[in-house]
């Protein structure tokens, strides 16, 4: 069966530890905790987007090696398709994740096997394709340009923080952003919705129809033709924010494949997230569908000023 979304990007193997406070240099600090858990943003954001009930297919490359074992098959058993993650020589992807008491996190990547991903057309065909910048970018626009004749809608989530290729651009529909990643590539500064609202509408005019800015515990602010809106967080206790962002683009994304509009999809996604940050690790920490009636429903947006 041709999957709903199609996620091209990283899988990681996170070592998470857990600290009271962020070393400074030339410190050594005991920590707490420590624990591995599956990551990468492309496997968290497949992840995220099949636990809310969407068919995916996840397209990576893992090493040879026990954690990519482990990292395919933790995506098999949440029912996503992994027959096009290829093994390959060397080491799988790691993820350095430090948290902290306030849930902060501080997250070193080693890309490994992600350098060795290719954009092969046999691989890709859905309704949706999902990037992201933890893998080559020559790769990612190749992976755009194939999705986009195809009919598929492109998701871009420009993180780590990374500049695009002119050609990218073009191919994406929906860009979605934290504030540091809005900052860098409207070169604006931004701190709150007024000022994510001016970089999303600019962003918008360099090709995509829809650009949405997550501010954290400030929500998100989206632009696009119906105009700029501002949708509120809601408030909860922040045990690690691994993955929230992850978690809020699949879950947003399942959402718009079920038929819902782009404002109930982003409200699904806070939903989603606000469950997320309530929970240590990444893909640990991924809620699933049924889970999201425990969580106070998202608040409708409010209407922001398109610069």
């Amino acid at each position: 069966m041709t999957p709903e979304i199609v996620v091209f990007g990283s899988m990681n193997m996170d070592l998470v530890v857990r600290v009271p406070r962020a070393p400074i240099g030339g410190e050594t600090l005991q920590g707490l905790s420590f624990f591995t858990n599956p990551g990468g943003k492309g496997a968290n954001q497949a992840v995220a987007c099949a636990r809310q009930g969407a068919r995916v297919a996840m397209v990576g490359c893992v090493g040879a090696d026990d954690f990519g074992k482990t990292l395919r098959n933790a995506l098999a058993e949440d029912g996503i398709a992994v027959a096009n993650v290829r093994s390959v020589e060397g080491s799988t992807g790691v993820a350095v994740v430090m948290v902290d008491e306030a849930g902060e996190n501080r997250i070193t990547i080693v890309p490994g096997a992600n350098d060795a991903l290719k954009a092969d057309p046999e691989s890709l065909d859905g309704q949706y394709l999902l990037l992201q910048c933890e893998v080559p970018m020559a790769e990612v626009v190749a992976a755009a340009r194939i999705m986009r004749a195809r009919g598929a809608t492109v998701v871009m989530n420009p993180a780590p923080v990374c500049q695009l290729p002119d050609e990218l651009w073009s191919l994406i529909d929906l860009l979605v952003m934290n504030e540091i990643e809005a900052a860098e590539l409207s070169g604006r500064p931004v701190h709150d919705p007024a000022s994510a609202a001016a970089a999303a509408y600019s962003l918008r005019r360099r090709g995509p129809s829809t650009a949405i800015v997550t501010l954290g515990s400030q929500g998100v602010v989206v632009a696009d033709d119906a105009g700029c809106r501002h949708f509120p967080a809601l408030a909860v206790k922040v045990v690690d924010t691994t993955a929230a962002g992850d978690t809020f683009i699949g879950a947003m994304c399942a959402a718009r494949v079920a038929g819902q509009s782009t404002d109930a999809a982003v409200m699904h996604g806070i939903q989603a997230a606000t469950l997320c940050v309530t929970r240590a690790g990444a893909q640990a920490s991924i809620p699933r569908l049924h889970e999201l009636g425990d969580v106070q429903q998202a608040a409708s947006p409010s209407a922001l000023a398109c610069p």
